[in-house]
């Protein structure tokens, strides 16, 4: 969900933008950006790996570790965005907000139908795979 819905948004609109405003993609807030989202898909993987394992084991282990991991991680990332990103942004795109919001809105649509899901689909997922959790910490 985070890589379709958030990461690729960034990615295909977001960042360019950035580039054409001067900001360059090799260093600073955009490179700094693209290696936490590398890390985040790691991270997914891991957790994509840990589940299949839970799933066939009943093992929760390590999908509850990845699970940890991956919330930090993108805590910190959103601070980052939030923090700095995107303050750079809106001093550097007030001119083409609304354009990058369409694009970013027309990305993720594109992306979920690729995968052929919804974004009401995967928040669902998460939903139940937290009561699951939770259920097995009791």
């Amino acid at each position: 969900f985070t890589d379709v819905c958030h990461h690729s948004k960034e990615e295909n609109s977001l960042f360019p933008a950035l580039e054409q405003a001067g900001m360059p993609r090799n260093m600073g807030p955009i490179a700094m950006m693209l290696m936490d989202h590398e890390r985040s898909r790691e991270i997914a993987k891991y957790m994509e790996e840990s589940a299949k394992e839970y799933m066939e084991s009943g093992n929760s282990t390590d999908l509850v570790n990845h699970m940890q991991q991956y919330v930090e991680h993108i805590t910190e990332h959103l601070w980052k965005e939030n923090n700095r990103l995107f303050m750079m942004a809106e001093a550097r795109l007030q001119y083409v907000s609304e354009k990058v919001d369409k694009e970013l809105n027309d990305i993720e649509e594109l992306k979920l139908k690729e995968v052929g899901k919804t974004r009401e689909q995967y928040e669902s997922l998460v939903e139940k795979l937290a009561e699951d959790v939770s259920k097995q910490e009791n």
